[in-house]
């Protein structure tokens, strides 16, 4: 792997395999996204998926530790400058891109999601040819519910 590519990787707290982030779909992301797409798949979730993810796999970076989502106290501490109170508020800003998406984001820790149930297709070849790589808009979904 190119060191440029890595960097990339590294900025988009990717730092290891089916690990997953949140990202804002703006012209800058999507640059990067492309000049790493072998490497990742990448799409836009629909409410059910955000919601799982971040029930049951979410974990806030509190002073550099993983600390997991089950109490709201906890959240309120962390996110409560920002009107986040509640895990709720955590989905509800994640899916609608709320105002301090980054702010709540960059305190998640990146999702560690479970290998696919079955073979992936092709890592370096893209989506829209048959593999598994790239962009895959609104089909990123059925890729969720299988690694979640």
């Amino acid at each position: 792997m190119h060191p440029r590519t890595r960097k990339l990787l590294y900025n988009l707290r990717l730092r290891k395999v089916f690990n997953g982030v949140f990202v804002i779909a703006n012209k800058f992301i999507v640059e990067k996204l492309e000049k790493v797409e072998p490497y990742v798949t990448y799409g836009y979730p629909n409410l059910k998926n955000v919601r799982e993810l971040i029930y049951k796999k979410g974990l806030l970076n509190i002073d550099k530790q993983r600390v997991p989502l089950t109490d709201n106290n906890i959240i309120e501490q962390a996110l409560g400058k920002y009107d986040i109170i509640c895990i709720e508020d955590i989905v509800h800003e994640i899916a609608t891109v709320g105002p301090h998406f980054k702010e709540v984001t960059s305190s998640l820790w990146p999702i560690s999601l479970n290998k696919p149930e079955g073979e992936l297709q092709g890592t370096k070849i893209v989506y829209k040819r048959g593999g598994d790589a790239g962009n895959r808009e609104d089909h990123i979904n059925e890729l969720i519910s299988k690694m979640n």
